[in-house]
């Protein structure tokens, strides 16, 4: 009874093993089959990632080429101009343009049919690399007529700057190229030159042909028309398309993916080739209709996952210790795959911040002087991106207000990094007191020394002085800002077209000065604000700033600026934001003593535009409420001023211009009589001696006197290349000047 019992539970022992052992078979398998398939799964989405990956990689350096190219490019167009009464100079322009530039093998200038009739019908100066050396050749000759070249004729028809198809360039760069041709255009906006820069296909072949991430993988680069560019197969590049290639296969999936990649989509698909399965991820290539696939075999994605199943399958016996390193394994992946979405999150991160730490560079609070009452400021950015190129900066001297705004070429990182640079050299420079001259000065030979990347800045500098209003600046490229004054149309301030800083070292800037009346303001705004587009790319231009700033004219200096944006978003509607939006108010607003009035007259060098002097005092007394006999005395006193400017600053026979400025106060009228003539102080000139018979006194000093004589104050200084002459009459409590 006992051995039966003990058989029994041996029975059951080895059947509850048995059992357990089946079980835990079925569970191992079932847990292997499992993992195999989810590790499948992870082994497909981290190829994809790869794929995708290499291909946003190669896009991005792809596009940092055809940057530097385009902007090589671009940073040249206004040489042509320079060089065009010249033409044997302009291979100058283009070896340059090659030598400069490691990324280009070659560069033209085509101009259109008989532009210089003397150099024949065709005439292009291609300058391209042979070697280590870089010869020039005319490119246009009656066995090549560029004028039928694609990449003339695209441009031409676009008036944009365009890729080229690829091509073999017999007669030119002799090897298989891509250009970019890039429109010149005259003073008048019509193209009569396409100014080009030649990429060899090589370049392109080495960057897009390295897949490393798998053995069997590979990439293809196919063109708008679907031609191979880069191939592993050398013999199909530039002779097959995608589309003859695929309508060989029998996997239809394949012509479905070649017919995706010319119409520019992105995606992935798997496809059969000589039997075996492959995974295509492909997408577009910006700006070139260009596309770019990473093919890779199915066996390179799941072979090292198939040959660990395998080895379950065949020990069983050791199965816990084969799933822990499965296990193992997939939480390897997972980590990579951790350490990506990381590695995403960081940079996301790190470009926030780098925002705020740019941000936090410019003033942002508003009032930013509180404490005074002469002077009302607002400023905002609006960023395209996540960092920004424009700046603007303001402090206070003593009772001078330093202030600027800035626009960086080109966008992202570099651009930002450009821009902290800017308005720190702002502040060291502006410190020392400087006029905005030589603030522009010193910064522009400090930026253009080590410029490599040709990238530069438009900028606007201005003193503003708050005792009586007078406005000194200095423009370098950028938009000219608006004068708005309540009651009256916006109008541009005059600026002279100094380059951008960053260009050529040692440019001398040219400063300029105006007066702000009591209540006037100064609106700064980069580009943004006028080349806003809309759907349609229509923009927002100067006519319309000009208008919407008439209309906000009597807002504050915030809601002016406020009402600005809410004018550009209602521009622009559902369009993306194309460019950075920087917009700064400076409003005078001074309690007493200031401007009421401000009347300027710009007369010729010449004593038969004295007449117009008339119209000018009249203008005057009716601003001011002066009776006619003062207004006589007034315009007395400032005939014989401009008279001895015409006939003493400047030489005989010689032009130049007499600028007049007149600014109503409330206790007097200051004149002011420039000229950009020789030195001539008339304050040197003797007193006449009145007791002497007219006939018996020496000629000359007459005229000043009667100036002195009618004036309250006269004096004479000599600044920036000027002669200026200030006069003030006194203004009595009922409005006309003290006689």
């Amino acid at each position: 009874m006992a051995r039966k019992k003990l058989n029994k539970a041996a029975v059951n022992y080895v059947l509850q093993s048995l059992a357990l052992i089946i079980i835990s078979m079925v569970t191992l398998e079932g847990t292997s089959l499992i993992q195999f398939f989810y590790s499948r799964d992870m082994m497909q989405e981290e190829a994809t990632l790869r794929a995708q990956g290499r291909i946003t990689t190669t896009n991005m350096q792809i596009t940092s080429v055809m940057d530097q190219v385009e902007t090589a490019l671009n940073n040249n167009l206004w040489s042509v101009h320079t060089l065009l009464s010249n033409p044997d100079s302009l291979w100058s322009l283009t070896h340059r343009i090659v030598e400069n530039n490691d990324f280009i093998s070659g560069s033209a200038i085509a101009f259109a049919e008989n532009f210089f009739p003397r150099t024949g019908r065709l005439f292009s100066p291609y300058s391209f690399r042979r070697g280590d050396q870089i010869d020039s050749t005319q490119l246009g000759t009656e066995s090549y007529n560029y004028l039928e070249k694609e990449w003339f004729t695209a441009p031409m028809e676009s008036g944009e700057g365009y890729w080229s198809e690829p091509y073999f360039d017999t007669g030119g760069g002799e090897m298989l190229m891509t250009t970019f041709s890039e429109p010149v255009r005259d003073g008048e906006g019509n193209i009569f030159a396409i100014l080009t820069a030649d990429v060899s296909l090589k370049w392109l072949t080495d960057l897009v042909g390295k897949v490393e991430e798998y053995p069997g993988a590979f990439s293809m680069l196919i063109s708008r028309s679907g031609k191979l560019m880069v191939s592993p197969a050398p013999a199909f590049v530039m002779k097959s398309t995608a589309q003859e290639i695929t309508a060989t296969l029998e996997d239809t999936t394949a012509v479905s993916v070649a017919r995706a990649m010319l119409a520019g989509l992105s995606g992935s698909a798997t496809v059969m080739y000589k039997g075996e399965k492959e995974m295509v991820c492909y997408a577009p290539i910006e700006r070139t209709g260009w596309s770019m696939a990473v093919i890779i075999p199915e066996d390179d994605i799941y072979g090292s996952i198939r040959k660990v199943n395998g080895f379950v399958r065949v020990l069983q016996f050791i199965g816990l210790l084969l799933l822990a390193f499965i296990l193992y394994l997939t939480a390897r992946n997972q980590m990579k795959l951790r350490d990506v979405s990381e590695k995403k999150s960081r940079i996301d991160n790190e470009l926030h911040i780098a925002r705020d730490i740019q941000m936090s560079m410019l003033p942002k609070t508003f009032p930013p002087y509180p404490e005074r009452q002469d002077l009302e400021m607002y400023g905002t950015i609006i960023p395209a991106k996540e960092v920004s190129g424009d700046l603007y900066d303001f402090h206070i001297q003593g009772d001078k207000l330093y202030f600027c705004i800035g626009d960086v070429s080109g966008k992202g990182i570099p651009a930002s990094l450009v821009m902290a640079t800017t308005r720190s050299l702002f502040r060291t420079t502006s410190a020392h007191g400087e006029s905005p001259e030589r603030i522009v000065t010193s910064m522009n030979d400090s930026m253009a020394e080590g410029n490599e990347r040709n990238m530069f800045v438009t900028f606007f500098v201005g003193v503003l002085n708050l005792k009586d209003g007078r406005l000194h600046y200095c423009n370098a490229g950028h938009n000219a800002p608006v004068l708005v004054c309540p009651g009256m149309p916006a109008r541009l301030l005059k600026v002279e077209p100094n380059l951008p800083l960053g260009v050529v070292p040692g440019f001398r800037y040219r400063g300029q000065e105006t007066s702000i009346a009591l209540g006037e303001s100064l609106f700064l705004y980069t580009d943004g604000l006028t080349e806003a587009e809309d759907g349609g790319h229509v923009l927002f231009g100067e006519d319309h700033l000009l208008r919407t700033v008439t209309c906000e004219a009597s807002d504050s200096a915030e809601e002016l600026v406020k009402g600005m944006v809410k004018a550009v978003r209602l521009h622009v509607g559902e369009a993306a934001q194309s460019d950075d939006l920087t917009m700064l108010v400076i409003r005078y607003v001074r309690a007493s003593g200031a401007v009421s009035g401000v009347r300027r007259l710009e007369l010729r060098n010449d004593i038969r535009e004295i007449p117009l002097l008339a119209d000018f005092v009249k203008g005057i007394a009716a601003d001011a409420g002066l009776d006619e006999a003062t207004a006589m005395n007034l315009n007395l006193a400032l005939e014989e001023a401009v008279s001895n400017v015409m006939l003493y600053a400047y030489p005989k026979d010689s032009e130049g211009t007499v600028e007049l400025e007149a600014g109503i106060r409330e206790d007097r009228i200051d004149f002011t009589v420039m000229d950009g003539g020789s030195p001539f102080d008339p304050m040197q000139a003797s007193s006449p001696d009145l007791s002497m018979r007219a006939e018996d006194r020496p000629i000359g000093g007459l005229g000043i006197y009667l100036v002195k004589k009618i004036m309250d104050s006269v004096s004479y200084s000599r600044e920036n290349g000027k002669n200026i002459l200030s006069m003030t009459k006194k203004r009595s409590a009922n409005g006309n000047p003290h006689h």
